[in-house]
């Protein structure tokens, strides 16, 4: 059996232990792009000019122009984000998952920059870098808590690998020239089979990402829901499905079929052998992300897909008397 759990202890070491102050801030960034060096190094200077001390893996240090005072620590485990109070990620859609997987494992709440494309789980853009360090400081942010999957794999019913997920657990085809047969269950009961080249699992958080590209409803993050979304399915009953979050969702690979591939937020992958059953319920360990904003969930949907809404007029107006 395997587990993608961390394991390991947190072995930091340091330019200037504790930094500049009692309060500390961790920061995550892609340093393999230039505007994110940039913008951590805008970031961390900032908060040190505020006294706050800044943790940073010591791997991305390396890329970064940081001063002493930043305090370097080892990637091991989420136990690096020990006595932070805040998770900054600086990135797109990647670099926001892997932080996901520290926030999870910490319980440390997250805030993102997007750097990327589209960038559903941050919070805020490069132009407001300074409005971050601002808001960070004088903890003028919220933190609300956004739903996961626990993912279970099963061969000839014993446990082959646990998993989890923020946005999804997909589980595709690997052979491009024969399609995956599979049957899905929800709730202990089965629902239909077909050939496809997979099956999406998502959050209402990972409605956005990879359940929208394979025609998968959008749902706002407040309903608590689970998805089941086809992918390329040949046949005449393959509606994307919403369950309850209580419900725990099925997808069984058929003894007679290549074998599949099994993907957790497109980060962690695992071979399915045919007969593999793959399980997903709700999640035991939410991710908290912290919010700047009180924008609706409509105004960040119109806003990251650039839709046309020219012509509203609003609601009509009643009378005054």
């Amino acid at each position: 059996m395997t587990d993608s759990a961390d394991t390991g202890a947190y072995t930091g070491s340091t330019a200037a232990a504790g930094g500049a102050g009692e309060r500390t801030v961790f920061l995550l960034a892609h340093t393999g792009r230039p505007a994110a060096i940039r913008s951590a190094e805008l970031v961390v200077q900032g908060l040190l000019k505020s006294g706050l001390g800044v943790r940073v893996l010591a791997d991305e240090a390396v890329d970064l122009p940081l001063p002493p005072e930043v305090e370097l620590v080892a990637e091991c485990t989420p136990k690096v984000l020990d006595g932070c109070e805040l998770l900054i990620v600086l990135g797109g859609d990647g670099t926001l998952l892997r932080g996901a997987e520290f926030a999870r494992g910490s319980g440390v709440p997250m805030l993102g920059v997007n750097l990327g494309r589209v960038g559903f789980l941050a919070e805020a853009e490069r132009d407001d870098l300074d409005q971050v360090v601002e808001r960070v400081v004088t903890r003028a942010y919220e933190v609300e808590e956004r739903m996961t999957i626990d993912v279970v794999v099963r061969t000839n019913g014993d446990v082959l690998h646990r998993d989890w997920a923020l946005n999804e657990a997909a589980v595709q085809k690997v052979s491009p020239e024969r399609m995956l047969e599979v049957v899905l269950e929800i709730d202990g009961r089965p629902v239909t089979g077909f050939g496809c080249d997979g099956i999406v699992c998502a959050t209402p958080t990972g409605s956005t990402a990879y359940a929208f590209s394979a025609g998968g409803p959008v749902v706002w993050p407040e309903v608590e829901a689970l998805l089941m979304v086809p992918i390329s399915a040949h046949a005449l009953f393959a509606k994307p499905l919403v369950t309850s979050p209580d419900s725990v969702l099925a997808v069984e690979v058929q003894p007679g079929t290549p074998h599949g591939v099994l993907w957790c937020d497109g980060r962690r992958t695992l071979e399915l052998p045919a007969g593999a059953r793959v399980e997903v319920r709700r999640g035991a360990v939410p991710v908290r992300l912290a919010r700047l904003h009180h924008a609706s969930f409509t105004d960040r949907l119109v806003a990251k897909f650039a839709l046309p809404v020219s012509g509203w007029r609003g609601a009509p107006h009643e009378a005054r008397d």
